[in-house]
């Protein structure tokens, strides 16, 4: 497989999040489903409407998301459509949780874990494309959050992120907390819910923009996140997510920054990096890459 591109600016900027869609050259298709985390009240790291306003609109987009496995305040519909209002998105864009109505079953091909299918919301029968927006950052149990992330717990209903905690074992949401010790399991689940996503809209029906800004050691489902320790990096863009990952966790191990430390503890503590690797085995992408400034 050819080296996948990776597209960069430092410019984190809503006129930046533009340009960089642009460089992918994707023309994403009629109904287009934005996926971001709209952020667990309390929390304020999750990627600024302010910041994405102008690449939503020009997609007429849809801002999407899917309830929550834990008992936050996003985890039934009524609270999660506040938090979102609340938090801004209302004011910018139509909004949809996904799980709204119930889920669907997609096939997961080629996985070990799934048992052959992914729980997804129902509406994501709605869209005809989806932009992977997603805000790079730490996490406590995946390491990192990046499109990977995104694309598969993110996509998820509740029940189905459950599913994939759990490694295939449960799909009720208080359960899952008693399989989670399975840390490689849970990675390659996400990766097998990865394919499912990509299969069910098609490579070129998809494209994903990670933002690395805010670098918290925590993600923007903690209500009470970390401070960041290092300095913001840019916005990477590319149409393959396997790559795009990469990209940004090479990025962090091999920045200069000192900050970057706790965060790169985080990433190896979780085995991070494993989510990259089961994607490139499932033949999502590739972890091989060029970088191509647009600054």
């Amino acid at each position: 497989m050819e080296k996948a591109k990776v597209y960069f600016t430092k410019d984190i900027s809503s006129e930046g999040l533009i340009k960089i869609y642009e460089a992918l050259n994707c023309g994403l298709n009629g109904k287009v489903a934005v996926k971001i985390s709209t952020g667990e009240p309390g929390g304020h790291n999750f990627l600024s409407p302010n910041l994405i306003k102008g690449l939503v609109q020009k997609l007429n987009g849809t801002i999407v998301e899917c309830c929550t496995a834990y008992r936050g305040k996003r985890f039934d519909v009524d609270s999660h459509f506040q938090a979102i209002k609340d938090h801004g998105f209302m004011d910018i864009a139509p909004c949809d949780i996904l799980d709204a109505e119930g889920e669907i079953t997609i096939p997961v091909e080629g996985g070990k874990h799934l048992k052959g299918k992914n729980y997804v919301g129902s509406h994501i029968e709605n869209y005809d494309s989806m932009l992977m927006l997603s805000h790079f950052k730490g996490h406590a149990m995946g390491g990192f959050g990046g499109a990977l992330k995104n694309m598969s717990i993110g996509v998820a209903s509740r029940n189905g992120k459950a599913w994939i905690h759990s490694v295939g074992i449960t799909t009720n949401p208080d359960e899952m907390w008693n399989y989670v010790e399975n840390q490689d399991g849970f990675l390659e689940s996400m990766a097998e819910a990865d394919k499912a996503v990509i299969d069910y809209f098609k490579p070129q029906n998809m494209a994903y923009i990670n933002v690395a800004n805010k670098l918290s050691i925590d993600c923007d489902c903690d209500a009470n996140p970390h401070d960041p320790e290092m300095e913001d990096i840019g916005i990477f863009a590319s149409l393959d997510p396997v790559a795009l990952d990469q990209c940004c966790y090479d990025a962090i191990m091999q920045s200069q920054d000192k900050g970057k430390e706790s965060l790169v503890a985080r990433m190896e503590e979780k085995h991070a990096i494993h989510i990259v690797e089961e994607a490139s085995n499932l033949e999502i992408g590739t972890r091989e890459y060029e970088i191509i400034s647009i600054d």
